[in-house]
């Protein structure tokens, strides 16, 4: 009996029939068919469409295995990333939701035999964080996106910036407390109220005062002025100790404002430097250049590994072909460092005046870390940085 035609209300049945999971073991993995029955597995098994699939699986079974393998971790990294993004979660929940996709790569057709030897695969590759509990394993995906990782270096620069000034205006804010406190205790110790023990104590002042015939007439005046001296010298002392406290006062006041001004002109010059810091990463990366990723984010695997840059995304960004394995990665240029040819190899130079010209390594300078090129129309340029040229791939 052949397949219904599609749209048909038997092919409508048909669909309607085999929505949702059905049992694993009448599923086959190389034709892709999931069966309804025991029966209807069993027909499968022996038709030549089967047969032809088992001879091709023959032929090469680790390239079916590792291609199986491949969709399946794509497909529940993939799930783990969107749903749960880098949250810790059961890895058996997250299997559960993978499998409702009816057309989902099954376990038993991967390297993997069960849930738990993925899961510590996942972890030894460094691709989640894992740790197993009384509950099972668990697992939290590490988002190693490029963009993700700048956002985040970016994040933790300002914030460490942040902390750095609210610590240096807490600091400001301290010293004057204290400037303020020590000032308060000089006062109370320098001025005090005038008292005479002895009242009968005669006080006497070295006054020079001007001899005139008019002025003084006798002895009546000099008392006059002895006895006006005790009181008039708490109201000078008085004047003068208002004059120095208004002066003080004011003087503090322009020297916090003097401090305050320097301390928010380091503030705007910090932040200043971290702005064109940030905007100082010029992009140098260049199809067809060898590169070396520097990294230990990606795991041990990947660092320092050495690739060919396939395609450039962004100006920023790269399509990274490793040379040992073949893996294509996509990685930003913070990631990744130039390579150094032997000499009279050619090179690619990324930044300056001959920027994306070839030229050829004609020495090295280890001390001042840079390189002696000649380009091809023999022109010699001397003391190029290293990372300002990188080694051309050549197959």
């Amino acid at each position: 009996m052949g397949k219904a035609e599609k749209g048909t209300p038997k092919d409508l049945a048909n669909k309607m029939k085999a929505k949702g999971l059905q049992k694993l073991r009448w599923y086959c993995q190389m034709c892709q068919k999931q069966c309804r029955d025991e029966n209807g597995f069993k027909c499968h098994t022996m038709s030549e469409s089967h047969q032809r699939q088992l001879l091709l699986f023959a032929e090469d079974p680790d390239k079916y295995l590792d291609s199986f393998s491949e969709e399946f971790l794509e497909g529940y990294e993939s799930l783990l990333k969107r749903r749960f993004g880098t949250k810790r979660v059961h890895a058996n929940n997250v299997y559960q939701e993978y499998i409702q996709d009816r057309d989902h790569v099954h376990m038993n057709a991967t390297k993997w035999e069960t849930l738990t030897d993925f899961v510590k695969w996942l972890g030894r590759e460094g691709r989640c964080l894992v740790d197993e509990t009384e509950k099972g394993w668990y697992v939290a995906y590490i988002d190693r996106d490029p963009e993700t990782i700048r956002r985040q270096k970016q994040m933790e620069r300002r914030e460490k910036f942040e902390k750095d000034e609210e610590e240096r205006m807490q600091e400001f804010i301290n010293r004057q407390i204290e400037l303020g406190r020590a000032k308060q205790g000089e006062e109370e110790k320098e001025y005090k109220e005038l008292q005479r023990e002895n009242e009968d104590e005669v006080i006497s002042l070295d006054m020079k005062l001007p001899c005139s015939s008019k002025t003084l007439k006798g002895s009546s005046l000099n008392k006059n002025v002895l006895m006006a001296a005790p009181k008039s010298k708490p109201k000078v002392e008085e004047k003068v100790r208002k004059d120095i406290k208004k002066r003080t006062a004011l003087d503090d006041i322009m020297k916090e404002e003097i401090e305050s001004k320097k301390v928010k002109e380091q503030i705007a010059a910090k932040k200043n430097k971290v702005e064109k810091e940030e905007k100082s990463e010029i992009p140098w990366l260049a199809k067809g250049i060898v590169v070396k990723i520097v990294t230990e984010e990606l795991g041990s695997k990947y660092y320092r590994e050495k690739g060919v840059v396939r395609d450039v995304i962004d100006d920023y960004g790269a399509i990274v072909k490793l040379l040992d394995t073949g893996a294509k990665i996509k990685l930003d240029q913070m990631a990744l460092e130039t390579v150094i040819p032997s000499l009279k190899r050619k090179v690619l130079i990324l930044a300056g005046k001959h920027r994306k010209k070839e030229a050829v390594l004609e020495s090295i300078q280890e001390d001042s870390f840079s390189a002696t090129l000649v380009l091809d129309d023999g022109q010699i340029l001397t003391k190029i940085p290293y990372e300002h040229f990188s080694k051309l791939y050549t197959s």
